[in-house]
C-alpha cells in the first residue's frame, strides 16, 4: 500500500508541527491542508516536512479532507490516514492501522471509546448516541463516530455520493460507505485531551449532524 497522512489544519500554529514531526515518524508522506488559517499554521507544517495545500478561504473541516483526499488521489497514493492538527491523535498508532487496513477493511477507526476515563462525559454521551445512529444508517458498526483518526482504501471513498464540507462529513462517509459494502474495523487508541481549544460548535454541529441523518432518509424515502 502507497499511503499518506492528511491533516486538516485551520489556525493550528504551535501545534501542528509537531503532529507532523510524530507522524513522519511513521509515515514519510504527511500532506497538511491549511483551511485558510489567519496564523502561521501553513508554514510550520511545511518547516517540519509537510507538503501543503491551502484553501482560501476558509472552507471547513469536510471541504479540507475532501481536498486533501483528492490530492493523495491525483498523487498516486492509494491509503490515507487522516488525524486532526491539534495533538489529539497518537501518531504510534498509525502502523497498527495501516496493519488492519492490510488484512482486509476498507475503513479503520482509531477508537477511544475503551479509554473513556479522560474523555469529558458530555463528549461520551454524545459520542455514543451518534455512534449508534449511524451504526443504524450504515449498517455497520461503528464504535467512535466522533474522531478524525481513520485510515482509509481511497478506492472505498472516492464514488461516495459526499455533499457535507463541515465537521459532518465524518459522519456521513461512515453512513455512505457502510451503504455501500466497505468492511468497518476499529483500532483501540489513547484518548487524548489537552489545552486545546475545540473546535466544535455544539449547536451547529448537532445541528448538521441531524441534517446528514435527515438527508440520508430522505434519500432511502425515494428510492
Amino acid at each position: 500500500m502507497k499511503a499518506i497522512a492528511i491533516i486538516p489544519a485551520y489556525r493550528e500554529e504551535g501545534r501542528v508541527g509537531k503532529v507532523v514531526a510524530a507522524v513522519r515518524g511513521y509515515l514519510a508522506d504527511v500532506l497538511v491542508v491549511d483551511d485558510g488559517s489567519p496564523d502561521g499554521t501553513g508554514a510550520e507544517a511545511a518547516r517540519a516536512g509537510a507538503l501543503v495545500v491551502r484553501l482560501e478561504p476558509n472552507r471547513g473541516k469536510g471541504a479540507a479532507l475532501l481536498a486533501g483526499l483528492a490530492e493523495a488521489r491525483r498523487r498516486g497514493f492509494d491509503v490515507a490516514v487522516t488525524l486532526d492538527a491539534d495533538g489529539q491523535h497518537d501518531a504510534a498508532a498509525i502502523p497498527a492501522m495501516l496493519e488492519t487496513l492490510a488484512r482486509g477493511a476498507d475503513i479503520v477507526i482509531g477508537t477511544r471509546m475503551k479509554n473513556l476515563r479522560r474523555m469529558p462525559p458530555q463528549r461520551i454521551f454524545s459520542n455514543t448516541f451518534t455512534s449508534a445512529v449511524i451504526s443504524a444508517l450504515g449498517g455497520r458498526l461503528v464504535r467512535d463516530s466522533q474522531t478524525g483518526y481513520r485510515a482509509l482504501r481511497l478506492a472505498a471513498v472516492e464514488n461516495l455520493p459526499l455533499t457535507r464540507r463541515g465537521f459532518d462529513l465524518e459522519s456521513e462517509i461512515l453512513i455512505r460507505a457502510g451503504r455501500a459494502g466497505a468492511k468497518i474495523v476499529h483500532v483501540p487508541v489513547p484518548t487524548i485531551y489537552g489545552d486545546e481549544k475545540s473546535k466544535i460548535n455544539v449547536l451547529a454541529d448537532t445541528y448538521r449532524f441531524f441534517r446528514v441523518v435527515f438527508a440520508d432518509l430522505a434519500d432511502r424515502l425515494e428510492r
